[in-house]
């Protein structure tokens, strides 16, 4: 009679522990899920960011900008000559 309450109650324990298992397994997943599912909706916003952006740095863009319209036109441009440096020292 031991001997069968002993197995039922090791068979009992060894039930719990594989109900506990499977049920953080499923947790798991769902949560990987969740985060998969959040990962896919950031990644589409950035898309939609990175185009925002890529709209507003367009030279048309620019060229329609006050600021840059208003910039005025240099009349006798002065250019550097040979293979000098800018920051070159004159003795």
């Amino acid at each position: 009679m031991l001997l069968m309450v002993s197995i039922g109650t090791i068979i009992l324990i060894l039930a719990l522990l594989i109900l506990f298992h499977q049920n953080a397994t499923a947790t798991k997943g769902y949560m990987l899920r969740t985060l998969e599912r959040e990962r896919s909706a950031l990644m589409l916003e950035e898309e939609v960011l990175k185009m925002q952006v890529a709209d507003a740095q367009a030279l048309d863009r620019l060229g329609e900008d006050k600021q840059v319209q208003a910039m005025v036109t240099i009349r006798y441009p002065l250019y550097m000559q040979g293979d000098t440096t800018v920051a070159r020292e004159e003795r």
